[in-house]
């Protein structure tokens, strides 16, 4: 009994596999590529994020929504029905920080960071920890920001532009007691310190500033912004921090601080080679890597890949492409069929029906009564549906191809010109057109344009009335020409 039921699992598993792997398309790996890579970013943003707990009480909730309308549990799901209603505007309140800086971050991510500006990052390390070592000692309170993905414009406050190259002296004449932007920050950008005297936004978390300075509070208060790393040195201790990735940390020494900037630069340096780069891409955060690639891979096997197809019918236009200015198709002309497409629950969901037509190629076609075939590969439809059949499966056309042939205009005038006046010429310019036309129909057509009232015309004039053109008539260049009217009036000459 146990190995036929194994037995049969197994067979419906193959059965089930053998399919996916036919159906499966190079689309579908991209498709789950985008999927992953969002995926990715968002649990590697929500890891750092303080709202992140947030969003696992959002996640718990919706788990419940979805199992009270599993398990028809009515009450629960019309309650929780008017929280879903508002959950986009109070996760737009809640996370609104995070979000702003998840599309910054998203914008400039690693790839967008200007490359050529870097400068060498071991002489700037050795400078920023002989000057946090000096400045320490001597009790010089200081505050540097080192910037890294996030841009911080619009979280720094005040501040005196520099643009100098980083050095020891430069930073330690900067936060001197006596200097007049000493108690603001410092930031320093690809080796040059860009400005100084700016104000940070202040850390609220008193747990771990423990009645620290000003300057503390506000390294802590960028770092839980930012990916900023800051540096500070206490004036009242003679000790350096660290504040990064919403932490600070007092540190013991100046090799701590070398570690620490050293790990902070790597992802940056210039000697790392292309090779290494990705090696370090791929060691990093490979669980969530995982857990991104995986949860992509069951939303598409639950939304995007169906085993059970069905069936549709669509009335679609017929489109014809390619015909020549010199053919036209009597009527009637056939301008729609009905087709069977065949695919999944999804694929059906995704369709806008809109955009199926079937689009016929004219550039062959015959004088005279002709059948033209309308196959499946002539149907516009997504790929991930199938065209079943098409009816009709053909239509029959009459195509004539017309003559050039020049067709004159006549000009068609009402009322009479004022009793003392005199027309003497009215002329269409030009005097003919020059148009396709059937064999049939070329020796017999005529322009003709709207009534013109000469009544309203006192002097000599050129007026463009609107042409009226036979039926079944094309033009060389695919548009009606202009047509002028030149209407020549004279005063009657009094007898002598």
């Amino acid at each position: 009994m146990n190995g036929d039921i194994a037995e049969r699992l197994f067979s419906l598993s193959k059965d089930y596999f053998g399919n996916l792997i036919k159906v499966f398309r190079f689309a579908d790996l991209i498709d789950i590529a985008i999927i992953a890579a969002l995926t990715y970013v968002v649990l590697i943003w929500f890891k750092k994020t303080t709202s992140r707990f947030v969003l696992i009480g959002i996640v718990i909730l919706g788990a419940i929504y979805s199992s009270a309308r599993f398990f028809s549990m009515y009450l629960t799901e019309y309650v929780f029905q008017g929280f879903f209603a508002i959950l986009l505007i109070a996760m737009v309140i809640i996370f609104q920080e995070d979000l702003r800086r998840f599309f910054e971050r998203l914008a400039m991510w690693g790839f967008f960071k200007r490359q050529g500006e870097r400068t060498k990052t071991d002489e700037l390390i050795d400078t920023l920890v002989r000057t946090a070592t000096s400045l320490a000692q001597k009790r010089y309170g200081a505050l540097l920001v080192l910037p890294g993905k996030d841009y911080l414009d619009r979280h720094i406050e005040v501040g005196t532009e520099l643009d100098g190259t980083i050095s020891e002296p430069l930073l330690e004449s900067l936060f001197d007691p006596h200097s007049i932007g000493h108690d603001g920050a410092a930031i320093i950008e690809n080796g040059r310190v860009t400005k100084f005297g700016c104000h940070l936004p202040l850390s609220s978390n008193t747990k771990k500033l423990h009645n620290l300075g000003l300057r503390h509070t506000a390294a802590l208060g960028l770092s839980e912004r930012t990916d900023a790393l800051c540096i500070v040195i206490s004036e009242e201790r003679g000790t350096i921090s660290v504040a990064q990735e919403e932490n600070l940390r007092r540190l013991t020494s100046p090799d701590q601080l070398r570690t620490i900037l050293e790990r902070f630069y790597h992802p940056q340096s210039p000697k790392e080679t292309r090779t290494k780069i990705w090696v370090r891409w791929i060691k990093e955060n490979p669980f969530e890597k995982a857990l991104a690639v995986a949860l992509a891979s069951v939303l598409w096997l639950a939304f995007a890949y169906q085993t059970e197809s069905i069936r549709r019918d669509f009335v679609i236009p017929i489109e014809y492409r390619n015909l020549q200015s010199s053919w036209i198709i009597e009527e009637p002309k056939t301008k729609e069929a009905s087709i069977t497409l065949v695919g999944s629950q999804q694929a059906f969901n995704l369709l806008d029906p809109q955009t199926l037509k079937i689009v016929v190629d004219m550039s062959a076609l015959k004088e005279g009564r002709q059948a033209l075939h309308l196959s499946r590969d002539l149907v516009r439809s997504p790929s991930n549906l199938s065209v079943l059949s098409i009816q009709p499966d053909q239509i029959r056309i009459t195509a004539r191809q017309m003559v050039a042939t020049a067709m004159p205009v006549k000009v068609e005038t009402t009322g009479t010109v004022h009793e003392n006046l005199v027309v003497r010429s009215v002329e269409p310019k030009p005097p003919a057109i020059q148009v396709l036309a059937l064999p049939k129909n070329h020796k017999h057509l005529v322009a003709v344009t709207e009534p013109i009232d000469l009544s309203v015309i006192t002097s000599s004039t050129i007026v463009e009335p609107r042409i009226i053109f036979p039926p079944d008539i094309q033009f060389p260049d695919g548009k009606p020409p202009a047509v002028r009217v030149v209407i020549t009036i004279e005063s009657k000459k009094e007898p002598k």
